[in-house]
C-alpha cells in the first residue's frame, strides 16, 4: 500500500494520551491550584526551560508575560483543566512558575456584632 493511497496523518498532540502529556503524573492537591489561581512565568535556569515538553514549553509561552487564572491558561492553551494543572505543578517545581493564590472568601460576619455596632453609633450620634 502506497502513502498516497490513504489520508495524510499528521501526528499532533491530540493524538498524544493524556498520560504522556503528564508524565503519567496525579493531580496536584485541589487547593494548590485552584481555577482562579494566578500564575505567571518566573525567572528560571536556561537547562530547565531546555528541557521542557512542547506542552510545558506552550504554557510557559502563554504565562510569560503577565499573570493568568489557570482557567485563562486551559483556555488559550486549549488543554484540558487537569492537565494544565498538572503542568503548573511540573513548572512551579522547578522553580519556573510564580503562583498566587487566590484571595481567600471573607468570613461569615457576626451578625450580632453588627447590631451592637450599629446600636452604638446611634446612641452616640444620635443618627
Amino acid at each position: 500500500m502506497s502513502e498516497s493511497s490513504g489520508p495524510d496523518l499528521e501526528l499532533t498532540s491530540d493524538l498524544v494520551p493524556l498520560f504522556v502529556i503528564t508524565n503519567g503524573r496525579s493531580l496536584p492537591p485541589e487547593h494548590e491550584f485552584e481555577h482562579t489561581a494566578m500564575v505567571t512565568s518566573a525567572d528560571g535556569s536556561e537547562a530547565a526551560l531546555r528541557a521542557l515538553t512542547p506542552e510545558a514549553r506552550t504554557v510557559m509561552e502563554v504565562v510569560t508575560g503577565g499573570f493568568l487564572s489557570v482557567a485563562e491558561v486551559a483556555g488559550h492553551t486549549q488543554f484540558p483543566i487537569g492537565v494544565v494543572r498538572i503542568l503548573l505543578a511540573q513548572l512551579a517545581e522547578v522553580g519556573l512558575l510564580e503562583v498566587r493564590q487566590p484571595v481567600p472568601a471573607a468570613e461569615l460576619v457576626d451578625i450580632d456584632l453588627v447590631r451592637a455596632v450599629r446600636t452604638g453609633l446611634q446612641k452616640k450620634f444620635g443618627v
